[in-house]
């Protein structure tokens, strides 16, 4: 029976980068998944924005560790090359009152150490923001705002994770934690675990996983929030991240660019009864729609691509929860809903100097590595691949994306098993370009049931949460939507 030091559950952009911490001593830590990938929660269903820190409660966890994350991003990415870009952020206001609350905001920020913020009037923004509505009257500028790609930002750590020397465990859903005299056992669908301590973060789970090993003094509320995302030619329409300003309900609908160039509008903010309640629909999404256009009113909507939705983790503690419990070698990584993402980097610091202070003798490995190369290599404009190329590096397998069949073997050996296109699409992009997956989606699955010599049928297609949105030709709905 093997001993770990550590069992992290959950492989969402928290767990994996505490487990990428902890990579970097002597030890043997377990990361857990109950999904046949990392990233697969929240992770891959968020606003993908680095706050700057301003609006989170000065004296809460959530402000200190926010700033804190925010400011590791730029030198985070250069190591690990999940995509970052620092893109600044304008919250707008088109009222009186409105304009207030940018004062509050102002002076709450700087509380939270936020030294870059100023508040600038319209002429301003209309330069910054072309298209922005003309009613605006000011905004607060963030210039530290940035964007990332969450889902790859998990994978890459956890890739980095696995090459020095974390085990990961996907399809292993824990059913019970049992505490035996030296150690827990983690009891789950794919075997039994042991290890000496047990990090929690479970996500919106978070509370059902400490429930079970006798810590039951918070419950996680699923909040879903819908995105519609269109296609790049829509992505010049906002040239920082637009935010509306805030109410009693949460940061409101956005306007922003995507890392990798895409115009993406929402969330809306939902409690559901279910945890796994990742639908989209009809009314939930025209509502975005209709108060996006506050912000930007001129994006067409027959450029849109899918919709997608994700559940936050709120919870009853209103801050984040980070602790080592009362069960003894048990810590408690929940409630890690906005700016969770941001504060990510952040969290895996603040983790390791909790078990330093759990006394845990924490060795530094002299062969860890922190770099880990990206897997989409920028394409020239001159790049001469094509769907018939002999060479692996110039065979299209996506012609909207322009993903080589070379980007898809390398996803396919880095140390986690993949079985689906979702988890192709993730780290290369293939099936996100206009046509959605129509051209490249057998294609794909083709490499993928080659590289993981199982038959193409077994290559599972999509994952939960998927759009309701048809092709944009189809004009009736659009008309409905818009």
């Amino acid at each position: 029976m093997k001993k770990y030091d550590f069992i992290i559950i959950g492989a969402g952009v928290i767990g994996t980068m505490i487990a990428r911490e902890l990579s970097r001593y002597q030890l043997e830590v377990l990361l857990l998944d109950k999904e046949n990938d990392v990233s697969c929660g929240a992770t891959k269903g968020n606003s993908a924005i680095v706050h700057g820190g301003f609006d989170d409660k000065y004296g809460t966890l959530k402000s200190k560790l926010c700033r804190q994350g925010n400011l590791m991003y730029e030198a985070l990415n250069e190591e690990l090359n999940f995509g970052y870009e620092k893109r600044g952020s304008l919250v707008l206001a088109f009222t009186d009152e409105e304009v207030e609350v940018l004062s509050e905001l102002l002076e709450n920020g700087l509380k939270n150490g936020v030294d870059d913020l100023e508040i600038i009037d319209k002429d301003r923004i209309i330069e910054m923001e072309p298209y922005v509505n003309t009613e605006v009257k000011k905004a607060l500028y963030c210039p530290s705002s940035g964007l990332t790609s969450p889902y790859e930002m998990a994978i890459a750590l956890a890739e980095n994770a696995i090459a020095n020397g974390v085990e990961l465990q996907l399809n292993s859903e824990v059913s019970a934690i049992n505490k035996l005299e030296d150690a827990f056992e983690v009891v789950t669908t794919a075997g039994n675990f042991y290890s000496k301590y047990v990090i929690n973060c479970a996500g919106v789970y978070s509370d059902k996983v400490s429930a079970m090993a006798g810590v039951d003094d918070f419950t996680i509320t699923p909040r879903r929030g819908e995105y519609v995302l269109l296609n790049k030619n829509q992505g010049h329409l906002a040239n920082n991240v637009l935010f509306q300003t805030p109410t009693k309900n949460g940061k409101g609908i956005l306007v922003t660019r995507t890392y990798h160039g895409n115009l993406m509008l929402g969330p809306n903010a939902q409690e559901v009864g279910s945890k796994d309640d990742l639908g989209t629909n009809l009314e939930a999404l025209k509502y975005i729609v209709d108060t996006a256009r506050l912000s930007v009113p001129s994006f067409d909507l027959k450029w849109t691509l899918t919709s997608f939705s994700g559940i936050r983790a709120s919870s009853s503690k209103k801050d984040f929860i980070i602790e080592e419990t009362k069960v003894k070698g048990f810590i408690n990584v929940a409630g890690i809903e906005s700016p969770g993402l941001t504060s990510s980097p952040a969290i895996g610091k603040y983790v390791i100097n909790i078990i330093r202070e759990m006394g845990v003798e924490l060795n530094e490995d002299p062969g860890f590595n922190s770099r880990r190369k990206a897997i989409i290599v920028k394409k020239e404009e001159d790049f001469d691949g094509s769907i018939d190329a002999s060479e692996p590096e110039k065979r299209l397998v996506c012609r909207c994306e322009k993903v080589t069949e070379a980007e898809i073997i390398d996803a396919m050996n880095r140390g986690i098993p993949i079985d689906s296109l979702d988890a192709i699409k993730r780290r290369t992009r293939a099936g996100m370009g206009p046509c959605q997956g129509q051209f490249c989606g057998p294609r794909v699955a083709e490499v993928v049931a080659r590289q993981a010599n199982i038959d193409v049928s077994q290559v599972t297609p999509r994952g939960k949460g998927s759009s309701i949105l048809p092709h944009r030709e189809d004009r009736t709905f659009w008309k409905k939507l818009d």
